[in-house]
């Protein structure tokens, strides 16, 4: 049993899935029941009050049966984005079929790593997330692999979801593998091997512990998990490996599952301000006394505060906040272009639309992605 278990203050999760827990690796079939265990978990964690994504695995793995492509032979690039095309539909609609009898919305969202790479993307896609959690919808994230070449080659969905992790500013990440842990060893091969229970910091020796990928349908291995590992607890995100391969595996990891937790020094919270904190900014906004008060008081900054936009940015990148005395009190992530924030000086929220020609955000710098 595991001397660590779900953080009663936990509000976000995400839960990774891999190819082999969704899919019959003998037939190409979706295992169906398996999908209604795992919406039950989903059922069970909304119901608590906890916010819920799924970064899943499984396109590929669909779509090769359902074009009568080999199950035991590796495909070329192009056979894996035909997979994938064909195997998505049927992904979703499968998610859709077994959250709605808990009267739970899906939503299909098709990310790539190159899309937290991106700071304007990364916002975006953020924010869309987050709106959707805000109307209890459960997002199902998935790699786009039709056009990812390097996420098809690579397998690379455990990062992906310590991506969406870090992204969404989750408490928790869940791994479901069909491992349930970290090993000394390949259990395996080696009887002897021995489970890490829990991992505070991946040192070599940790590293060393990580094999390679153990099938074709799973392209991940521990390797992987390591790395992603990495992402989340920089992030401040406790991240847990445990097997999936049981009916209602969230359910079972609660009741004290085998698995290895890794756990972050930090919040989340604290995580991302100490990374904003650090990122060297493009541009300065000068804002009045008021404008100072109220970021104090922990609001947003708005662009009626604003009296000067200095240096050239794009949206997502970091920008300093100087005050009426010219000191630098905050820094944050820009919802706007220096170009476009330099057009909305001064004016209130309900002005913003008419001056930009659309629709836009009220803050210029939102309090979650602010600083002082």
């Amino acid at each position: 049993m595991a001397p660590v278990s779900m953080p009663e203050s936990t509000r976000r999760i995400v839960v990774k899935i891999g190819s082999n827990l969704l899919v019959n690796s003998e037939n190409g079939k979706l295992r169906f029941d398996w999908l209604e265990g795992l919406a039950a978990d989903v059922a069970f964690e909304l119901a608590g009050g906890r916010e819920v994504i799924l970064v899943s695995s499984g396109s590929i793995a669909l779509g090769r049966s359902v074009l009568g492509f080999p199950q035991d032979k590796p495909l070329a690039l192009e056979q894996s984005q035909a997979a994938a095309a064909v195997g998505q539909i049927r992904l979703a609609r499968a998610y859709e079929e077994v959250l709605a009898p808990h009267d739970i919305v899906a939503a299909q969202v098709l990310l790539t790593l190159d899309d937290s790479d991106n700071r304007r993307r990364f916002l975006n896609s953020r924010a869309t997330i987050n709106a959707l959690l805000g109307y209890r919808v459960v997002p199902i994230v998935n790699e786009n692999d039709t056009i990812a070449t390097d996420e098809i080659r690579f397998g690379d969905n455990d990062r992906l979801s310590a991506q969406v992790a870090s992204m969404a500013g989750a408490d928790v990440l869940i791994l479901l593998s069909d491992v349930d842990g970290l090993y000394t060893n390949d259990p395996r091969v080696r009887p002897d091997a021995r489970r890490i229970d829990v991992v505070r910091e991946i040192t070599p020796e940790i590293e060393s512990m990580a094999g390679d990928a153990g099938s074709l349908a799973s392209r991940g291995g521990m390797k992987t998990k390591l790395m992603a590992a990495v992402t989340a607890m920089r992030a401040g995100c406790a991240m847990v490996i445990t097997a999936g391969n049981v009916n209602r595996p969230i359910t079972a990891l609660r009741k004290g599952a085998n698995c290895t937790w890794f756990l972050s020094m930090d919040d989340p919270k604290t995580a991302r301000k100490q990374w904003i904190a650090a990122m060297k900014p493009k541009g300065w906004l000068h804002i009045d006394t008021g404008a100072e008060r109220a970021l104090r008081g922990g609001n947003s900054l708005l662009p009626a505060g604003v009296v000067e936009v200095t240096g050239k940015f794009g949206r997502g990148d970091a920008v300093a906040v100087r005050n009426a005395e010219g000191h630098d009190i905050a820094r944050g992530l820009a919802s706007y272009s220096s170009r476009d924030a330099q057009q909305i000086v001064g004016l209130r929220s309900h002005e913003i639309e008419s001056a930009l020609g659309y629709p836009a955000r009220a803050a210029l710098v939102h309090r979650d992605d602010l600083v002082l």
